[in-house]
C-alpha cells in the first residue's frame, strides 16, 4: 500500500443500533473498493470485520474492527462499531478518532433508543454525520417514517440526498437529488445503471435538489452570491460548499442502500471521497493542556493509542491515530505518562484480523504496531521534550456491576492478569479490589458486557469463575444522643493496664456547638475515607485525662467506626465528646485508653438510636413512551423515588433515586420490559435511612454471620 497524504485520507466509523446493519454495510464497502473479492456474511461467521469468536458466536458485534481500503484518491479507514449500549466504550473510542460518522438506520424501526447514546457521543465531540437508512429491501421497510423520525429528533438539518423509489419486496432503485439521477439496480444488486429520473419523481427531486443548494451556498459567501446570480452551483461549487457545511455539522445528508443486497453501497463511498473531511478540514485538536496540534505531515510526530487488541498467538497490538508528523518502522517515541520511550519496530494497516507490513504513515491515518512496553489505551506518544499529550477519552460511567469469585484453587494470580489485560482492551470496565466488602468486583456497562468478560475468561483464558451478586456497601450513623463511659483495667503482674473513658456522642452537624454542659476546649473534625465526618472533641478539665492520651481515644473512635457496631459497616457523621475520665500514675498508656475509648464508642453508638444508611443512586432512563407504565411500575417495586419525567426526542426521560441494593440486573429487566428499545445510566446520589424492616433483617444476617464465623 502506498502512502497518502493527510488531505487525501478519510477516516469513518460505522454507528448505529444493534441490528441496523452495519457490519454488512462494512463488508460491502470493502468489496466495492476491491480490498475483498468476496463478500461474507454475518449469517456465514465469515465477515472481515466480525472475526471474534464470540461475535460468530452472538451473531453481532461486540468489539470495534478496524478497516481500510483504498477509493480512488483516497484511503479511507473504517471502524465498525457494536450497536448494544452495553459496548458504549468502543463506540466512544472509535469517534474520537474519525472525523465522520455514518448513522445507519434500521428502515424498519427507525430512530432506535441505541441511536440515542451514538448521537450524544457525536454531539459531544463535534463529529459529522451522515445518515445511511438501510434494509430498504425489507418487507416492514418505512422509509418515509424513518426520515420524520430522524427530522424530529436530530432537526431539519437532516437533509435528503437520496430516496428509494420502490422500498420493500423488490427495492432496487434510488433517486439521487444531489446529482439528479436515478440508479437501477440490478437483480442481486451490485454496479447499478444510471437512468432519468421518472417524470412523476421529477418534481419531488427537484425541490430536494434546491435545497441541498441553498444548504451548500448558506456556508460561503462567495458560493451564495453565485448562488443569487446563477440560481444553482456546479456540481464542484455545491461540492466545496457541503464539505464546509458537514465538518461544521449544518447538514446531516441521508443516503438509501440494502447492504445485504450490496444495493447503495458505492455511492456513499463516493460521497466518503468527495465530501467528507479529510483530517486536515476538520478543527484543530487539542492537548489536555489547551495548547493546538495542527495535522500537518511534516509537524512533530504525535500518534494517541485509543485501543489495546490482545489474542492469542499474536499479542499485544495498539491501535492509534497519528495527530501530526510522519510516523516510520523504526522511530522511537516517549510516553510521558509512564516515563518510557518506545521505539515503533513495525507498523500495520488493518483489515479485521489481517495485518499489512507498511513503512509509514502520515498524519491522519489510522494505523496499528505491536510490543509497546508500557504504552496502553489513552496515552500519547510524542517526541522527547515536546507537550503534546492528547485529551484522553472520556468512558461511560458503568451500570452494572458482579462480584467475581475464582472456582478454582491455585488459579488468583492468573485471574488477576486475566482480569488486568481486559481492563486494558477496555477502560470502561473497572476492576475494584474492594478491601471493605471483601470482594472483587467487575463495574461495566450492562450485564451483557459483564457476561462477555465471564465467556473470555472461561474460554479465552481457562479459567473457572463465577459471578455473585455484590455486596452493598452499607453505612452505620446514629439519629439521637447518648452517654457512655468504660473503664479498661488490666493487671497481671508488673505494669498493667488503666484507662477509663466518658463520653457523648450525638449525630455530626455542621456548626454545632454541641450540650450545653459540655465546654469543648479542642475540636478536630476527620474526613472519613468511607464518606462522611467525625467530630472529635475534647472538655476535659481539670487533667482528668492528660492531654496525650486523646490521640489513643481518637485512633480507638476510629477503628470501631471502621467496623461498626450493628453490621461491621463503617459509621460516619458522628460528634463525639470526652469530658471525664481517669487515669493512673504507672498503669495508663496509649493502648489503655485506645481500648477504652472504643468500647466507650461501641456502648453510645448502641444507646443513640444507631441507623443503617444505603447508597442512593440517581438513575435516568430513556424509553419509548408506550412503556413507560411498565417501566415506572418496575421502578416502584425497586423502592424507587420517582424525580421527574421529560420528553426527548421521541423518547421520554425519567429520573429516579432507587437504592443500590434494589439495582442488580437492572440493565437485564429493563431489556426485558422493553424488548430492547430502553436504556438507563447511574451516578451515586447520597446515603439515606434503610427502612425499619430492612434494616432488622441486615442486623439478624450480621449477627448470623458472627456467630457462624
Amino acid at each position: 500500500m502506498k502512502n497518502y497524504d493527510s488531505a487525501n485520507i478519510k477516516n469513518v466509523s460505522l454507528l448505529g443500533h444493534a441490528g441496523s446493519g452495519k457490519t454488512t454495510l462494512a463488508e460491502c464497502m470493502l468489496f466495492e473498493a476491491g480490498a475483498i473479492t468476496r463478500r461474507g456474511n454475518v449469517e456465514d461467521k465469515n465477515t472481515v470485520s466480525d472475526y471474534h469468536d464470540i461475535e460468530k458466536e452472538r451473531g453481532n458485534s461486540v468489539y470495534a474492527t478496524l478497516l481500510h481500503t483504498e477509493w480512488k484518491e483516497s484511503k479511507i479507514n473504517i471502524i465498525d462499531t457494536p450497536g448494544f449500549d452495553d459496548f458504549a466504550g468502543e463506540v466512544i473510542s472509535a469517534l474520537k478518532v474519525t472525523d465522520c460518522g455514518i448513522v445507519v438506520l434500521n428502515s424498519q424501526y427507525g430512530v432506535e433508543v441505541g441511536t440515542e447514546t451514538i448521537w450524544q457521543g457525536t454531539e459531544q465531540l463535534g463529529t459529522p454525520v451522515v445518515f445511511a437508512i438501510n434494509q430498504l429491501d425489507h418487507e416492514k421497510s418505512d422509509f418515509e417514517s424513518t426520515l420524520q423520525q430522524a427530522k424530529s429528533r436530530f432537526g431539519n438539518k437532516v437533509t435528503v440526498f437520496q430516496y428509494p423509489l420502490n422500498p420493500g419486496n423488490g427495492f432496487d432503485a434510488i433517486i439521487d437529488v444531489l446529482r439528479m439521477t436515478m440508479y437501477k439496480f440490478p437483480a442481486g444488486g451490485s454496479k447499478p445503471e444510471k437512468q432519468e429520473i421518472p417524470d412523476d419523481q421529477k418534481e419531488r427531486a427537484e425541490q430536494l435538489h434546491k435545497e441541498i443548494v441553498e444548504m451548500a451556498a448558506e456556508n460561503d459567501e462567495s458560493l451564495m452570491e453565485l448562488y443569487f446570480e446563477k440560481d444553482t452551483l456546479s456540481e464542484d461549487e455545491i461540492r466545496k460548499g457541503l464539505k464546509i457545511a458537514l465538518a461544521n455539522r449544518d447538514i446531516f445528508p441521508v443516503f438509501c442502500m440494502s447492504a445485504k443486497n450490496n444495493m447503495g453501497s458505492g455511492r456513499l463511498m463516493g460521497f466518503i471521497n468527495n465530501v467528507v473531511p479529510s483530517p486536515t478540514e476538520t478543527p484543530v485538536k487539542k492537548t489536555a493542556d489547551g495548547a493546538e496540534i495542527e495535522c500537518n505531515s511534516s509537524g512533530k510526530p504525535c500518534a494517541f493509542v485509543f485501543k489495546t487488541v490482545s489474542e492469542q498467538n499474536l499479542g499485544e497490538m495498539s491501535l492509534f491515530k497519528i495527530y501530526s508528523g510522519t510516523l516510520k518502522g523504526g522511530d522511537e517515541l516517549y510516553n510521558e505518562k509512564t516515563y518510557t520511550s518506545e521505539r515503533i519496530s513495525q507498523l500495520f494497516a488493518i483489515n479485521g484480523k489481517n495485518r499489512v507490513n507498511i513503512t509509514q504513515l502520515s498524519a491522519g491515518d489510522i494505523g496499528a504496531t505491536v510490543k509497546l512496553k508500557k504504552t496502553h489505551t489513552n496515552d500519547t506518544l510524542h517526541i522527547k521534550g515536546a507537550k503534546m499529550a492528547i485529551e484522553p477519552i472520556e468512558f461511560p460511567q458503568p451500570t452494572a456491576s458482579v462480584a467475581i469469585v475464582s472456582q478454582a484453587k491455585g488459579q488468583e494470580e492468573k485471574l488477576a492478569m486475566a482480569l488486568h489485560q481486559i481492563n486494558e482492551e477496555d477502560p470502561s470496565v473497572i476492576i475494584e479490589q474492594s478491601a471493605e466488602l471483601k470482594q472483587t468486583i467487575l463495574h461495566g456497562l450492562g450485564e451483557l458486557q459483564l457476561s462477555m468478560i465471564k465467556w473470555k475468561l472461561e474460554n479465552a483464558f481457562k479459567l473457572s469463575v463465577g459471578f455473585i451478586k455484590p455486596k452493598i456497601p452499607y453505612r452505620e450513623t446514629i439519629q439521637g444522643s447518648a452517654r457512655a463511659d468504660y473503664r479498661h483495667k488490666k493487671q497481671s503482674g508488673g505494669s498493667g493496664q488503666f484507662g477509663e473513658v466518658y463520653m457523648h456522642i450525638e449525630p455530626y452537624v455542621e456548626g454545632a456547638s454541641g450540650p450545653n454542659d459540655l465546654n469543648s476546649k479542642k475540636r478536630e473534625i476527620t474526613e472519613l475515607k468511607w464518606g462522611g465526618k467525625l467530630e472529635f472533641v475534647s472538655c476535659i478539665v481539670g487533667g482528668s485525662i492528660d492531654q496525650k492520651f486523646m490521640p489513643s481515644i481518637l485512633k480507638g473512635v476510629l477503628e470501631k467506626m471502621q467496623e461498626g457496631p450493628i453490621t461491621g459497616c463503617p459509621a460516619r457523621d458522628i460528634s463525639v465528646y470526652i469530658y471525664d475520665g481517669k487515669m493512673h500514675p504507672v498503669d495508663s498508656n496509649d493502648i489503655s485508653f485506645k481500648i477504652a475509648g472504643l468500647m466507650a464508642f461501641k456502648d453510645a453508638f448502641m444507646r443513640a438510636n444507631p441507623q443503617l444508611l444505603e447508597p442512593i443512586y440517581e438513575v435516568e432512563v430513556l424509553a419509548p413512551e408506550d412503556i413507560m407504565g411498565d417501566v415506572m411500575s418496575d421502578m416502584q417495586s425497586r423502592r424507587a423515588m420517582i424525580l421527574g419525567m421529560e420528553a426527548e426526542g421521541l423518547y421520554q426521560r425519567i429520573r429516579a433515586n432507587v437504592p443500590l441494593a434494589e439495582l442488580h440486573k437492572y440493565s437485564s429487566a429493563l431489556q426485558s420490559i422493553s424488548q430492547g428499545r430502553a436504556k438507563h445510566k447511574r451516578k451515586f446520589a447520597e446515603y439515606q435511612p434503610v427502612p425499619p424492616n430492612i434494616q432488622q433483617q441486615l442486623m439478624t444476617q450480621s449477627e448470623k454471620e458472627l456467630q457462624e464465623a
